[in-house]
């Protein structure tokens, strides 16, 4: 009998080295952590919010939420926060990234065109030539006009109007919309 419970007592310390004790703020944090992410998508617009993958009961309470007013919607932002509790929120939090910072990846790809545009009036058929490469639907003769245009002006500090005219072809080449 003696061994017998030896090994109760051990078998009952195994399990409590498997168990992970999580601290109560550390569980109060996450949930706020998921309510502040609902908040996000109670705030998005509806053309927005078709981009993020939404279940539907999750899809109703957001809409629900941005209804209402004050009090309401903050029990319904609780309510939200719990449905997220639920789920897998790794993929709404990526699509939600990309919402956000559609607006920063536009400006650092327009920021690399005005490099682009730059190289192209330094370094001539060269970069052009580069540039075709990558992207061989381009007009060859029409960007070879504009670039020694662009270089013209450059030279005689003239306007620089095949200056913004190149941004604008590359800014169609790179940009199709």
């Amino acid at each position: 009998m003696a061994k017998r419970k030896k090994k109760e007592v051990f078998d009952w310390e195994e399990e409590q080295e498997e168990i992970i004790w999580v601290s109560k703020s550390e569980i109060k944090r996450d949930a706020e952590e998921l309510k502040q992410l609902g908040e996000k998508l109670v705030n998005l617009t509806k053309t927005n919010l078709t981009k993020v993958p939404l279940d539907d009961s999750l899809l109703e309470a957001i809409e629900l939420a941005q209804r209402l007013q004050k009090e309401a919607r903050r029990r319904q932002l609780q309510y939200i926060g719990k449905l997220l509790r639920s789920i897998d929120v790794e993929p709404i939090r990526e699509s939600l990234d990309k919402i956000e910072n559609k607006h920063n990846r536009q400006q650092a790809i327009l920021q690399k065109l005005e490099i682009l545009r730059d190289k192209l009036i330094e370094q001539g058929d060269t970069a052009l030539s580069d540039l075709l490469n990558e992207y061989p639907t381009t007009d060859r003769q029409q960007l070879r006009n504009l670039i020694r245009a662009a270089q013209k002006e450059k030279a005689q500090n003239k306007p620089l109007k095949a200056y913004r005219e190149i941004y604008q072809v590359l800014k169609n080449i790179v940009l199709p919309d």
